[in-house]
């Protein structure tokens, strides 16, 4: 554990020197020996006090080294005009950093400062690199509606450790009071960060106006550190979570399938692609409040691929930002007839984002659908709703995308690097690859 972490360290001088190709290839080099390394545990690999890696931190590690990875070929228009190139490699090296301590502490004070911490290099991607004067407003949305809901976490935790002498994830089971604020506050901080309905709007506000580095992170591996902290707190929350978690279970649901309607007012593409993005993760959020076996691991497994699906959308949607220079969807328009090989990438994202066969998303869904039924079945018409109007919005963006008029303003563009082609790829592989592991992953 401590020799990635080494590993990641030594990275950074290299990005400061001109040498992001080396950079680049190291981190998948990294994956890979992550991936191999821990490919059998079952619990909690404990390599030092304080560090250690079981079942969900494995995933998640590997989802911010890969997406983080694919951030810097997707970002090689800033070394062709040499806009800080070098910079902005450090930033994502040491948010992947943040990251790694974020999903391998094994304290819960550790994992709060971690968590808190991952905050401040996505605000410098956001105003560095940004496309508009409007970035400042969106990191300041960003900024204060996380730091809003992450102090009462702290006082939480501070308030249990008083009471229990220790925040070891070991140790921190049953918690037998059921205190609707002391529930309230060690929850907020996710519920905002994953983001549940009604604290939503920091989330478009800041795809929008982020690089096409800073969508993929946030939405590939930020959103799922809310996830990923439900995940480590229930543990002392089951009393109060058998109780209240009915609240956010129908604000989670009822939410998405407004926000999905939602999605088919966008005329911005970025911005579509983040409100479907609060779509998936209310299911996420709904399926780990049923506080059962399929909710959980399906929540894990829409976790993963809604990561990999999401930040792939976010690319194809810069591809063809460069060309056009609008994200608007009244601008881009007949993209088959000008990048037709383009077109395919297009359509089995899109598809995969609506969860078709042979999608992890699919995996995914099927289990939360299991779950949320067995919890109550007055979900299945939800549910069922919610899955309609996904197909929805995803074929209205890739029908307006791709077909009808091109833009008369168009003018002498290039087509597709082949850079552009590997990067679409790497997102849509694992999507198909994980799917054949999904009996490994659910024993």
């Amino acid at each position: 554990m401590l020799s990635f972490i080494g590993f990641m360290l030594f990275l950074m001088p290299f990005s400061l020197f001109n040498m992001w190709w080396l950079v680049h290839s190291l981190l998948f080099l990294m994956m890979f020996m992550y991936f191999f390394m821990f490919s059998d545990l079952f619990n909690f690999v404990n390599i030092s006090y304080f560090l250690g890696c079981d079942f969900i931190s494995y995933g998640m590690i590997l989802l911010s080294i890969w997406i983080c990875g694919l951030m810097i070929m997707a970002s090689e228009y800033l070394y062709n005009v040499n806009y800080y190139y070098n910079l902005f490699i450090f930033f994502v090296l040491m948010l992947l950093l943040l990251l790694y301590f974020s999903f391998s502490s094994m304290n819960l004070i550790l994992f709060y400062l971690f968590f808190e911490s991952s905050l401040i290099p996505t605000m410098l991607l956001i105003f560095g690199w940004g496309y508009q004067p409007e970035r400042l407003q969106a990191g300041m949305y960003f900024l204060f509606y996380t730091l809003f809901s992450s102090l009462p976490m702290l006082l939480s935790i501070l308030y249990f450790y008083s009471c229990y002498c220790s925040l070891s994830f070991f140790l921190i089971f049953n918690f037998n009071y059921c205190y609707f604020l002391f529930y309230l506050c060690m929850i907020f901080s996710f519920l905002v960060k994953m983001p549940m309905f009604m604290v939503h709007l920091w989330l478009p506000k800041a795809h929008v106006e982020a690089p096409v580095s800073g969508s993929m992170i946030l939405a590939g591996v930020l959103l799922k550190l809310g996830g990923y902290g439900l995940f480590r707190v229930f543990s002392m929350l089951v009393f109060s979570g058998f109780i209240y978690n009915y609240i956010w279970v129908s604000i989670s649901l009822l939410g998405g399938l407004y926000i999905s309607m939602v999605c088919i007012r966008q005329s911005d593409l970025k911005s579509l692609i983040a409100y479907s993005s609060v779509v998936h993760m209310g299911l996420v959020l709904s399926g780990i409040m049923t506080f059962n076996f399929w909710g959980m691991i399906g929540a894990y497994f829409l976790m993963l691929a809604h990561g990999l699906c999401s930040s792939g959308l976010f690319c194809l949607s810069n591809i063809a930002y460069d060309r056009l220079g609008s994200r608007s969807l009244l601008i881009i328009k007949g993209l088959i007839s000008l990048m037709p090989s383009m077109s395919l990438w297009w359509f089995l994202l899109v598809a995969y984002n609506m969860a078709a066969p042979p999608s992890l998303n699919l995996m995914g869904e099927i289990m939360l659908f299991n779950s949320l039924v067995s919890w109550s079945i007055i979900n299945t018409m939800i549910f069922i709703i919610m899955s309609f109007f996904s197909a929805v919005y995803s074929l209205y963006m890739y029908s307006y995308s791709q077909h009808g008029m091109i833009f008369s303003g168009g003018f002498s563009f290039n087509n597709c690097f082949l850079r552009e082609y590997l990067l679409v790829f790497l997102h849509w592989f694992p999507l198909n690859l994980l799917i054949f592991c999904s009996s490994f992953m659910i024993i």
